[in-house]
């Protein structure tokens, strides 16, 4: 995890070098609730989150995984001054 300033954001880096998450996780993953198995369960996934950043903060956040090399989030919020 870093977390920096750069041109008026903070900029927090969060990563492991875990399995990955599969893209068509990926592409889901702020939407409010997420199918984990059919008939099974559901979760949240991270909508809350993007509810924070994005919308309450007028941020972003970013997500890049590679199967096998592991999951960065990028959170970029504007800082106020």
């Amino acid at each position: 995890m870093s977390t920096q300033a750069v041109n008026n954001q903070i900029v927090i880096r969060i990563a492991n070098n875990g399995h990955g998450i599969p893209e068509e996780v990926r592409s889901h993953m702020f939407d409010p609730f997420i199918t984990k198995a059919p008939g099974k369960d559901t979760r949240l996934g991270l909508s809350i989150s993007y509810q924070i950043i994005v919308e309450k903060h007028h941020g972003q956040i970013k997500c890049s995984s590679k199967p096998g090399e592991g999951t960065e989030f990028l959170i970029e919020i504007p800082s106020s001054n």
